[in-house]
C-alpha cells in the first residue's frame, strides 16, 4: 500500500520557501518535579536509518532508548507465537512499544481512503495483540483546491472513520499539526497549524481516542505557548517529537526540512516544553525527528547514538 510521505511534502514547500506570564513563570519555578512517565523512544526512520523491527529494537537497546516505534504492518503479519516471542524479546531487552504511523492515505483522493481503510482492521488486531495502543499520523497543513471549512469537514468524516475502526483494536489516534509558515502559506488556502485549531478538530471527531502529536518544532512555529500545554490533560497527547530549530534564521523563513537534534542551538526551549509535558502526565514517547541532512548521513550506530544523547540532555532539563 502507498504509504503517506511527508518528506515529498517537506521537499515541496523547502524548495518554495528557499525561493521565496505568571503562569509560566510560576511552572518554571516548580521545586518538586513529577516523576517521568514519558519514554525516550526511538523511530529509525526519523534519522534516516534503515532498520527493521528486530533491528530497531536491538539498536535501541543498545543505545539507552526505552521505547521503539512499531511497525504495524510487520506486527500484523505475525502469528500468535511470533508475537509471544517478540514480546519476551523486547522484556529481554528493557524495550516497549511507542507509536505506529498511520498507514491510511486520507490526504488526498476517496479511493485511496478507502483502500487504507479496508485493511485497517488487520492492521490495528496487529497492534493490539502486540500491545501498542497509539498510532500517529500527521495533517497538511495548506490546500490547492478545498477552503479551510470544506477541508476541516473532509477532514472529520475521513479521521472519524481512521478513528471508530482503531477503536475497535482499543488504539488511540494521534494528530499532528504543521506549523511552519513556509509550509502552511505554500499552497492557495491555509489549513490546521496551531494547536487551538487542532484542538477543534479533535472536538469535532468525537470519538474519545484521538488526540495530539505534539512537536516542539510545530508548537514554537504556531507560536503556542506552555500555558497552551498545561490546559491539556496528560490523556491528550498520544505521542511527542521534541526539535530544535536552526540558529541565525528568521522564524517565518524556516522550512520543514531543515531542523536540529533537541537542544543543538537553544532556538526552541525544549525544557519548557518538556516540563510542561512532564507536569500533565503525559506516558507516552518522545523521538527526535531533526530532518536533518547531517544525522541522515551518519551511519545507523551513530545517528542513533547522537540522537539518544540528545534526548537525554533534554530529559535532563526536567530532572
Amino acid at each position: 500500500m502507498h504509504q503517506p510521505n511527508r518528506r515529498q511534502f517537506i521537499h515541496q514547500t523547502t524548495i518554495a520557501s528557499l525561493a521565496g506570564g505568571a503562569l509560566l513563570a510560576g511552572f518554571l519555578d516548580v521545586a518538586e518535579v513529577k516523576q517521568r512517565k514519558m519514554t525516550i523512544d526511538l523511530v529509525c526512520g526519523n534519522l534516516g536509518v534503515s532498520a527493521k523491527q528486530r533491528e530497531a529494537i536491538e539498536l535501541a537497546a543498545r543505545h539507552g532508548f526505552e521505547s521503539v516505534g512499531a511497525d504495524g504492518a510487520f506486527l500484523a503479519a505475525l502469528s500468535d507465537d511470533q508475537v509471544a516471542e517478540l514480546k519476551s524479546f523486547m522484556k529481554a531487552q528493557g524495550i516497549v512499544f511507542g507509536a505506529a504511523g498511520l498507514p491510511v492515505e486520507f490526504r488526498r483522493d476517496d479511493d485511496r481512503l478507502r483502500e487504507g481503510l479496508k485493511d485497517l482492521p488487520k492492521f490495528a488486531a496487529g497492534l493490539q495483540r502486540a500491545g501498542v495502543d497509539r498510532v500517529a499520523t500527521w495533517l497538511m497543513p495548506c490546500h490547492d483546491t478545498l477552503p479551510y471549512q470544506q477541508n476541516f469537514r473532509q477532514h472529520v468524516t475521513r479521521l472519524r472513520d481512521v478513528a471508530r475502526t482503531l477503536k475497535e483494536h482499543d488504539v488511540r489516534l494521534g494528530l499532528e499539526y504543521v506549523g511552519p509558515k513556509t509550509s502552511w502559506a505554500s499552497r492557495r488556502y491555509t489549513f490546521i497549524h496551531t494547536l487551538a485549531e487542532m484542538k477543534d478538530l479533535i472536538a469535532e471527531i468525537n470519538t474519545g481516542n484521538v488526540g495530539f502529536v505534539l512537536d516542539s518544532w510545530h508548537w514554537w512555529h504556531a507560536g503556542d505557548t506552555a500555558a497552551d500545554l498545561l490546559a491539556l490533560k496528560g490523556s491528550d497527547v498520544i505521542a511527542v517529537d521534541l526539535n530544535d530549530a536552526p540558529a541565525g534564521v528568521p522564524k517565518d523563513q524556516q522550512s520543514d526540512g531543515r531542523r536540529e537534534l533537541p537542544c543543538a542551538t537553544g532556538v526552541i526551549d525544549v525544557g519548557v516544553f518538556l516540563k510542561a509535558l512532564n507536569e500533565i502526565g503525559y506516558d507516552g514517547p518522545v523521538r527526535a525527528e531533526p530532518f536533518n541532512q547531517a544525522v541522515n548521513k551518519m551511519p545507523k550506530e551513530e545517528a542513533c547514538a547522537a540522537a539518544a544523547a540528545a534526548l537525554k540532555k533534554a530529559f535532563a532539563l526536567i530532572s
